[in-house]
């Protein structure tokens, strides 16, 4: 089981290394679209236009600059729904085996002993969105479970569901994973640097299929840390100045 030990002087921050890992997802899409607070997802999104040289078109809400969108969540779904969104980004308070999500609370529903912020449109992008990204930091049992409390929103629907949307990867500060939506279920793709197989084991709480060798998931190039480092922070400034101040710190000249 590989285990890449993290140097104790790392060249890069584990926030750049999603950034890096979620824009190779985000691939040739056409749009991708990034809800409120969302800096990885973001920095990722605008990194993968910086490399396209202004393709993705990124649609960042909160954004005056990073968005076309002048009446906000209305205008994505609106735009959801006419196809006009390859990507979109979702978490949750609990992700399960299947890739169902939960954003209402933790234990029953007419008393919970955790609510959540609540499902806002989750569901309804997950059905329409080509390529959901789920993105969780806190990678554990209680995060990565067996069955959620409550689906806020399906990852998978019956095959006589008309269903263009659904996630293609869940990546989390341990690993990434791909989804199989025939099986409805997960496979370690890789494991992130400093990290291993057998922890990411331990603190999932689902059953995940995984190849006899993981890879260990690149690390940025240092053309990409340039990017991040310089273009995409000061875009990404306009939204989230704390996020660059303590990731990036004063962004450099380009």
């Amino acid at each position: 089981m590989p285990s890449a030990p993290r140097d104790s002087t790392p060249s890069f921050r584990d926030e750049e290394l999603l950034a890096d890992v979620i824009a190779g997802l985000i691939g040739n899409a056409r749009h991708a679209a990034i809800g409120a607070s969302s800096p990885i997802p973001a920095a990722a999104a605008l990194l993968a236009r910086a490399r396209g040289h202004g393709q993705p078109q990124v649609s960042l809400l909160g954004s005056r600059r990073q968005s076309f969108f002048t009446d906000g969540g209305r205008e994505l779904f609106d735009c959801a729904g006419q196809g006009r969104i390859d990507v979109f980004f979702l978490s949750g308070g609990q992700i399960d085996g299947e890739g169902n999500i939960n954003l209402v609370g933790i234990g029953d529903y007419a008393q919970p002993t955790v609510r959540f912020p609540g499902s806002f449109g989750s569901s309804y992008l997950y059905y329409v969105v080509p390529k959901v990204i789920l993105f969780r930091l806190e990678h554990s049992r209680r995060t990565l479970v067996a069955k959620v409390d409550f689906v806020s929103a399906p990852g998978t629907s019956p095959d006589n569901v008309h269903r263009p949307g659904g996630p293609i990867a869940p990546i989390t500060n341990r690993c990434l994973f791909a989804f199989e939506r025939q099986r409805r279920r997960f496979a370690l793709a890789s494991v992130h640097p400093g990290h291993s197989v057998a922890e990411v084991v331990d603190n999932t709480g689902f059953a995940f299929d995984r190849p006899p060798d993981v890879p260990v998931t690149p690390a940025p190039s240092p053309e990409t840390l340039r990017l991040l480092r310089t273009v995409v922070a000061a875009q990404l400034t306009e939204v989230y100045p704390r996020f660059v101040a303590e990731i990036f710190g004063a962004p450099e000249p380009a």
